[in-house]
């Protein structure tokens, strides 16, 4: 049998040196106040420590500090939980200038990051309390209650807040406005509330989601807060917004932004005129309205409308009348090349973001809270994001179009 080799003393060998550990009990090495969870505890408090060194750019006591402008401040008293229920209290260092902010242990959190993620990741995706409690204790071993889960998810709200009220870029070349309905609990009773979503293309060609917002209606005129607040929250100007065809919403932008350029969705215009079309003539219906949406000019596209009139007006009046009063809100996409077309005439960009939202709500037939809603919703977008690295197919030709269209509504830098 071969000799095992001698194994050389690591740093945690060294350490281990130092301890006698004989005659000391199991309890004594790892019960609840045993030597293991104290060695636990130091290496978090040195680790701490070793933050603040960084932060600061000296160590403790060292002459490097003098007349720095900034010193350690005590401490405060803090209690964290680990994965396996283990408590530990730690003495967290203050600096005088309150700039400190730790990595490892980041402040307000109570439970150790690692397991923080582990539950917010499963929330994200749509996971109820209950389903991340049996989920843990059948993987994890870990014994949760459905409490704690929801202080842990509750701490997103500090995110969804600080994200909800952050400044804005002054401009964005296009502003996506939809909305989505889900249910919620309120007053005890369930009601189908509206989740307002606005998504914006940056001038780097970027999707960004503006901002979430929650009522009990669709309407133009909750709308005109949503523009309101954006407006508040720094952005001087919109270039193109897209939206469906509710009653008022142009009206409503041209309240705020009297100067963005209305593009109403051609998919949700197709959808609503086929509502009254039979199913014999819907193929033939769905391809004369194309004739319109894909005509070279808006001269060409008004004359493909005109030839439907004739055919259909007398079957269903409706479409036509329809297309008819929104035209004017209908042909902004005609001044760009057929590549740019794709990225104003549909919501689709939108409507893509809502199906992902809607994935994360099937678990729930209904939210508890507004919160609730607020903190998947932002947990789901934050996923959703995370994708968004590169920006929209050929957006350096739109970028021409709109500097040409536009003049110095767009940003040269």
């Amino acid at each position: 049998m071969a000799k095992r080799k001698p194994k050389g003393k690591d740093a945690i060998d060294q350490l281990l040196d130092n301890f006698d550990l004989h005659g000391m009990t199991q309890d004594e090495i790892v019960g609840p106040n045993g030597l293991a969870k104290q060695l636990t505890s130091r290496l978090y408090e040195r680790a701490l420590q070793a933050e603040m060194d960084e932060h600061l750019g000296y160590e403790k006591n060292s002459n490097a500090g003098d007349h720095s402008g900034n010193s350690r401040n005590g401490y405060t008293g803090k209690t964290v939980i680990d994965g396996e229920n283990n408590e530990y209290e730690l003495e967290v260092p203050r600096d005088r200038n309150s700039t400190f902010e730790p990595i490892i242990i980041p402040k307000r959190e109570k439970r150790l990051p690692l397991f923080n993620d582990q539950i917010l990741s499963m929330y994200a995706f749509g996971m109820s309390c209950r389903d991340i409690q049996s989920h843990l204790k059948q993987v994890y071993g870990v014994d949760v209650s459905p409490e704690l889960i929801t202080r842990v998810t509750d701490s997103v709200m500090e995110d969804v807040k600080d994200w909800q009220s952050r400044p804005l870029e002054k401009s964005y070349p296009i502003l996506y406005l939809d909305a989505l309905r889900i249910n919620c609990r309120q007053d005890g009773k369930t009601l189908n509330k509206a989740l307002y979503v606005a998504l914006a293309v940056n001038y780097e060609g970027k999707k960004e989601v503006l901002g979430l917002w929650l009522a009990e209606n669709e309407g133009a005129k909750f709308w005109m807060g949503v523009l309101n607040e954006l407006k508040n929250r720094g952005v001087d100007d919109i270039l193109i917004a897209c939206m469906d065809g509710l009653t008022g919403f142009p009206d409503a932008v041209k309240a705020v932004y009297p100067n963005t350029r209305i593009q109403l969705c051609i998919i949700h215009m197709v959808r609503n005129s086929t509502k009254f079309v039979s199913y014999k003539d819907l193929k033939e219906v769905c391809a004369d309205l194309k004739k319109i949406y894909s005509a070279a000019t808006e001269d060409a596209g008004r004359l493909a409308l005109e030839d439907f009139g004739e055919k259909w007006k007398a079957k269903y009046p409706v479409i036509f009348k329809s297309w008819d009063t929104h035209w004017s809100d209908l042909i902004e996409f005609f001044k760009y090349p057929p590549e740019i077309r794709k990225a104003i005439y549909t919501t689709n960009a939108i409507e893509s973001l809502n199906f992902q939202l809607r994935k994360v709500t099937r678990n729930k037939s209904t939210f508890p809270t507004d919160d609730a809603i607020f903190k998947v919703m932002y947990l789901a977008l934050r996923n959703a994001s995370k994708k968004w690295t590169m920006p929209i197919q050929n957006w350096g030709m739109a970028l021409n179009q709109f500097a040409i269209v536009f003049g110095e509504r767009v940003p040269l830098n």
